[in-house]
């Protein structure tokens, strides 16, 4: 951890032994505005130590909604949540839950925690792996790496572009990016497969087994139409998880992905997220032709009425951040000092 770092959370710490956060929770300035929390992951296995920016354990999970019921912040279903800002009718510190891409891990590990503590959430679901099940290859490919990451076994060159490289701790990062680059880019889905499946058979992992696991695989319809009979609200995140500058492009994206999300949930899908937290001033108007009523970023910070509706911003929570952290923007105190900085 950078001296930076330890210095940041040792004044979190004191703010809170002093009274800071429950000072900036209690104010004004705090309940007018909303905190939109954004998730990906839920392990199903050690997915978050392979990747702790993606995925968090359940157990940590857990620790968060225990975080939130201790604070007294009020959780709000996103679409009501964002009404009651725009009209400025915020009662008192308010959160909003939200998870990217509609793993199968929520239906599994997140899911039945919201139950557990009443919380509503809302997922931003990317549907062409719903109906394609298959491990979205950009990211099992990674993973696969990383399980063998101290085999030792040479990879093909012809799935890296080039000559073959050694699969070891040092090289497993640079090996998935280059295969991203020279096996999976531009190619369709059948093909992407036929290349994850060469991989796992090169470097000793049973892609059946792990196929069957559904570790990073989207949920199924079966698993959306069942959650949201149980309230969870699934929202728009792209049909193929990709915002194609071309303006024609990008609203088929938007409209594939609603018609699929309606079909399955019978309930409307007018709020978005920008995949990979990636927008541009240009997608704005786009957005307003297909009546979106809302997006969010993944840029950090609370929102208030003056905030851009298409460009809301969220807290990423990760693995990486610590409970000190997680306790201040919940009061609101991390996002108000770094308005005073």
């Amino acid at each position: 951890m950078s001296v930076a770092r330890r210095m940041k959370l040792a004044v979190l710490d004191g703010c809170r032994t002093i009274g800071g956060f429950g000072w900036v929770q209690s104010s004004d300035w705090r309940s007018e505005r909303l905190l939109i929390l954004c998730y990906h992951g839920v392990s199903l296995d050690r997915e978050h130590e392979w990747n702790g920016g993606l995925h968090m354990s359940p157990a940590l999970l857990r620790s968060r909604f225990e975080s939130i019921q201790r604070s007294g912040v009020e959780v709000l279903p996103l679409g009501e949540a964002i009404d009651a800002l725009r009209s400025g009718k915020l009662s008192k510190p308010s959160v909003a839950l939200t998870f990217d891409d509609g793993f199968y891990d929520f239906h599994q590990a997140a899911a039945p925690l919201l139950a557990e503590f009443g919380f509503p959430a809302t997922v931003y679901l990317t549907t062409y792996y719903v109906k394609d099940q298959r491990p979205l290859p950009n990211l099992i490919v990674p993973y696969m790496l990383w399980l063998k990451r101290d085999a030792g076994v040479e990879i093909d060159a012809r799935l890296l572009g080039g000559a073959p490289r050694k699969l070891t701790s040092e090289s497993w990062q640079t090996l998935a990016a280059r295969l991203q680059a020279a096996a999976l880019e531009g190619r369709s889905a059948d093909e992407k497969d036929e290349v994850v499946q060469r991989l796992a058979a090169q470097i000793g992992i049973n892609y059946d087994a792990l196929h069957r696991s559904r570790v990073l695989s989207l949920m199924d319809s079966d698993e959306v139409r069942e959650l949201a009979r149980a309230g969870i609200d699934f929202q728009l995140h792209t049909h193929r998880h990709r915002t194609p500058n071309d303006e024609s492009l990008f609203r088929r994206e938007i409209q594939d992905n609603r018609a699929f999300i309606e079909e399955l949930t019978g309930k409307p899908a007018n709020h978005f997220c920008y995949p990979s937290g990636v927008y541009r001033t240009e997608f704005l108007p786009w957005l307003r032709a297909e009546a979106v009523e809302s997006a969010t970023t993944c840029d950090p910070g609370l929102c208030s009425a003056d905030t851009d509706a298409l460009l809301l911003p969220r807290k990423v929570d990760t693995t990486f951040v610590e409970p000190v952290e997680f306790e201040a923007w919940l009061s609101g105190c991390e996002p108000r000092l770094r308005s005073w900085s």
